[in-house]
């Protein structure tokens, strides 16, 4: 039987949900109207007070809220309490200016640990597991999401942080971990590690893997099953959200459950910013309902997904989130094309002789932008006559091209010479800004 942690919540009615939502909603507009400045400005420059927000459908007309207005509120601008009440701070990497900060109260930490605990259990984490964290802790917040969700379990933690693959290893050997948490990425550099250091997965105790911080396909999911013997699942989250405990994987593997007692997902039009109907693919939207430091009204995610709300199997009435396909941002448009990497991976998994380390290279010749796919291939490919070289390299450019509706130009480099990351994969080279 599949455990289900919070089943008040995870299996409630669509209307008893909904009633929650619309209760939890304009409590949460009220306070933000009060003491955040921003959102009091935005509220009034639309011509709304939070007493016009009566229904769930009255969500539309509130404004959006971007990452833009996080920085221009640096640092604790978008702050909900007093600086007296956050018990946590965290912030992103701040890679393209300022990072964005973000507080949690008491009460933010036991709600945060509790939706985590929701996708650990429903991954089939258990209080008899060893957990492995191989995310690097510090202001991220994936390491502490995860390592806190999974002791309120009453799993047993392994703080391990992100890099030394060798000494991962050895503490995964020597500590019999059951649960791995780190980056899909990241796992497959294990597994590469371990085929080199001769290390069978039958030897180890690993049953489950949670996987998230960047976007990766059904075929690395395979990939990542067959080679560390585990049920790998995806998980979902932003620092501007909550981190992780937005979503997560059932057993089912069929779209990650979306907290939405916690949280409103919207879907809509990048360009128009329009909401789009139920099941269509477009950009996330989330509006936190249960946040006391740092709630986000209508919090633009940048990340392209769909909704599913139909029944899952497992019991839980969520609607269920699909992996995310890219992000609005980070699109890459190829002669008028929609590009994701996550497209092209799925491409590549399924070619024999294709390694799973790959890179994008964009560049701009005259006017026209260029796509160059790099792909790490095995040694017997790389070091074949040119002959069959050259018709391997023919099969994967057209398989490309097959599934993107654009050509691109494919260079096949030798074992191990993409760089590794510990953390997230650097997929994509974009010169066109240079």
């Amino acid at each position: 039987m599949q455990q289900i942690w919070d089943p008040t919540h995870e299996c409630m009615l669509r209307g008893e949900l909904e009633q929650l939502q619309l209760e939890r909603l304009q409590a949460t507009l009220n306070r933000v109207y009060k003491n955040v400045t921003c959102y009091r400005n935005k509220f009034n420059g639309a011509g709304i007070v939070p007493e016009d927000i009566r229904t769930l459908a009255d969500l539309s007309r509130l404004p959006f809220t971007t990452k833009e207005d996080l920085r221009l509120n640096y640092p604790y601008g978008m702050f909900a309490v007093p600086l007296r009440e956050v018990v946590r701070i965290h912030s992103s990497s701040g890679t393209t200016g300022k990072p964005t900060v973000v507080g949690y109260t008491r009460n933010d930490l036991q709600s945060w640990s509790n939706l985590v605990a929701r996708f650990m259990t429903a991954a089939g984490v258990t209080h008899d597991d060893v957990v492995q964290i191989a995310f690097g802790y510090g202001m991220f917040t994936g390491a502490f999401g995860l390592h806190y969700g999974a002791e309120t379990i009453g799993a047993s933690v392994i703080p391990m942080s992100s890099g030394n693959t060798e000494k991962q290893l050895m503490i995964m050997q020597d500590y019999r971990t059951t649960t791995l948490v780190c980056t899909p990425s990241y796992a497959i550099t294990l597994a590469d590690r371990m085929e080199r250091m001769g290390i069978d997965p039958k030897s180890l105790s690993l049953k489950v893997g949670l996987f998230g911080g960047e976007p990766w396909s059904e075929a690395m999911r395979k990939e990542i099953e067959a080679r560390l013997l585990i049920s790998a699942t995806d998980n979902y989250g932003l620092s501007e959200i909550i981190g992780p405990g937005v979503a997560g994987e059932c057993q089912q593997k069929c779209g990650m459950h979306l907290f939405e007692d916690a949280f409103i997902p919207e879907i809509i039009d990048p360009e128009t910013c329009q909401p789009l109907p139920p099941g269509s693919v477009g950009e996330l939207v989330l509006t936190a309902l249960t946040k006391e430091a740092f709630p986000m009204i209508r919090y633009r995610t940048r990340d392209i997904t769909s909704l599913d709300y139909s029944p899952c199997a497992c019991g839980r009435t969520l609607v269920r989130m699909r992996k995310t396909m890219g992000r609005s941002d980070d699109m890459l448009i190829i002669k008028g094309v929609n590009v994701f990497p996550s497209q092209i991976e799925e491409v590549l998994f399924a070619i024999e002789g294709c390694e799973p380390h790959y890179q994008l290279v964009v560049e701009r010749q005259g006017s026209m932008d260029v796509l160059e796919v790099r792909i790490e291939v095995t040694e017997n490919i790389f070091f074949d006559e040119m002959k069959k070289q050259r018709a391997f390299l023919e099969l994967v450019e057209k398989r490309i091209e097959s599934m993107l509706g654009v050509g691109v130009t494919v260079k096949l480099v030798e074992p191990n010479s993409i760089p590794r990351h510990e953390g997230k994969a650097a997929r994509v080279i974009d010169n066109r800004q240079i």
